[in-house]
């Protein structure tokens, strides 16, 4: 069973995104601007068809929710270095902005690493919400130098970080998918 779900649709998608990781990182490095930004709007496109395709077709999965997460974690950490090989000048006046963008990852996962000893992978409403905005808010900032769009995406992401420490803190063992934290409320079974 576990080969069948590697093998899905959805798992697909999140390995070539995965896949596309060096790409992005090596396009970066090389100040390839105009590849970098198309190659990120193939490896983002992916992430809305996996998690849509995983539904649809009934092949969500653990193992398919770690992918995405990794996928997700990566693919931002690419953006950054773009913003800070190709944009130097937008890194350097967006850099608080990208400090708090880091540490809304990485604090939850840390949390979540300590409490579980497993990445979490919650996909909640807010989260989902923050991804979707960040490619506009991204390509905006690079490519016409909105920022306030990009600043309140950011904002909005320590918002669902704050959510995600609070799921982590209500539940009893490591879970996937969850919708909110509300959504937890009231659910006296909390572990998986």
């Amino acid at each position: 069973m576990a080969e069948k779900n590697l093998y899905s649709v959805p798992n697909i998608l999140s390995l070539m995104r995965l896949a596309l990781v060096p790409v992005l990182v090596a396009l970066a490095y090389f100040s390839r601007a105009e590849e970098f930004l198309v190659v990120l709007a193939i490896s983002l496109l992916s992430d809305v068809f996996d998690g849509y395709l995983a539904r649809k077709l009934n092949q969500t999965s653990e193992l398919g929710a770690k992918l995405d997460s990794w996928g997700d974690v990566l693919t931002y950490g690419c953006m950054i270095l773009g913003l800070y090989w190709i944009w130097p000048q937008v890194f350097a006046q967006q850099v608080w902005f990208l400090v708090a963008a880091t540490l809304s990852f990485v604090v939850p996962v840390a949390y979540a690493l300590g409490k579980f000893g497993e990445y979490p992978s919650y996909h909640t409403l807010g989260a989902k919400t923050a991804a979707v905005l960040m490619a506009p808010a991204f390509y905006l900032l690079t490519l016409v130098g909105a920022d306030l769009f990009f600043n309140a995406v950011i904002v909005f992401h320590v918002i669902v970080a704050v959510e995600e420490m609070a799921i982590t803190s209500v539940l009893t063992g490591p879970r996937s998918n969850v919708r909110s934290i509300f959504s937890l409320a009231g659910n006296s079974k909390l572990a998986k």
